[in-house]
């Protein structure tokens, strides 16, 4: 017990040290839920020392919420899949949280049948399935809870620059309701920054970023400029960066902007709330000395875009993720061998 309060400890440290250093890390993610993991593992260790009925009633509480939650996790993740599809279409993006439903229910089933049949193939199958499943799991609940922990950092007073990542345009040149979001959130950053009294004495400057699509009329920034200067914002302090076409364009482009203008500027960046920790890690990666702050999204959206979120960021570290993950099916594959 007192080993596992130890790593917690340990891991917490890193944690804090994580953060200070740079909070635009996903290393950050995984030490708070390596230091939270331990602490629960130390508490159910000791859970014998609780007075008459504590323990009995935390370990219903942990047999029900391992019992029943994938089963209602895997109902919620279906049907908000399906509403997902009715209110945006069946692109890829739009089916994760379907597919996930849909996925932890077929390892269910697929668990039940190798209950029922006592098939050593389909119980190591099973095995090797929830092992990854857990490292999955574990990835994605860290990514989830330092990415809540991250969108509620205080918003820096001190940045030179606004930027506005762009999403794309409705019939070629109107804003659509996810970008007048970003927008809406970025004018309110910059009237809080151009608010505070700046030593230098230099007004902050909002740059819309995304470039033209092949399906696009203008350049994203442009109409996203068009955008705010249409409901009072002073053109004078929009700048337009026109040619990026993924968000790491959008980073990377208008840190050329900041830094032909203002070398060594920082920055607050505008994305939505779903994407605003991943896209922190874009920023470290271009060099950006900036903090992301997200707008607000429709519920129903979160899942799925959440879920396209993590995949993106697993993939980043592809070498490590994937390596694990063949090392546990090849620990499998050992295994049926064994037999």
């Amino acid at each position: 017990m007192w080993f596992a309060f130890a790593l917690a400890a340990v891991f917490l440290l890193f944690f804090g040290f994580g953060v200070r250093r740079d909070r635009r890390r996903f290393g950050n993610a995984v030490h708070l839920g390596l230091a939270v993991t331990f602490l629960g593992i130390g508490l159910i260790a000791g859970i014998d020392d609780a007075p008459p009925g504590v323990a009995e009633t935390v370990m219903l509480v942990v047999l029900l919420g391992l019992g029943l939650g994938p089963v209602v996790l895997a109902g919620l993740l279906t049907a908000n899949g399906v509403k997902m599809v009715r209110k945006e279409g069946r692109s890829p993006a739009n089916l994760l949280s379907l597919l996930a439903g849909l996925g932890m229910f077929g390892v269910m089933i697929l668990a039940v049948a190798a209950a029922a049949t006592g098939s050593w193939a389909l119980n190591i199958l099973v095995v090797t399935t929830l092992f990854l499943l857990g490292y999955v799991s574990f990835l994605f609940v860290c990514f989830v809870g330092y990415a809540f922990l991250y969108g509620r950092m205080r918003v820096r007073r001190d940045a030179d620059y606004v930027v506005v990542l762009g999403s794309g345009l409705i019939g070629g040149r109107r804003v659509p309701p996810l970008l007048a979001s970003r927008l809406d959130r970025g004018r309110e950053v910059y009237e809080k920054l151009a608010a505070h009294e700046r030593r230098d004495g230099v007004a902050p400057v909002l740059i819309t970023s995304g470039g033209q699509g092949p399906d696009e009329e203008l350049p994203e920034s442009h109409a996203m400029a068009d955008y705010l200067v249409e409901r009072g914002f002073p053109a004078e302090a929009v700048v337009r960066e026109d040619r990026s076409r993924t968000t790491e364009e959008n980073m990377l482009f208008s840190r050329e902007l900041m830094e032909r203008e203002r070398p060594g500027a920082s920055c607050v960046i505008v994305t939505n709330n779903f994407h605003a920790f991943r896209a922190s890690l874009m920023a470290r990666r271009a060099g950006m000395d900036g903090q992301v702050v997200g707008s607000p999204t429709a519920a129903y959206f979160w899942p799925s875009a959440t879920i396209r979120e993590f995949v993106a960021v697993f993939l980043q570290y592809k070498v490590v993720n994937l390596g694990i993950c063949l090392t546990l099916i090849l620990l499998g594959v050992l295994a049926w061998a064994s037999r």
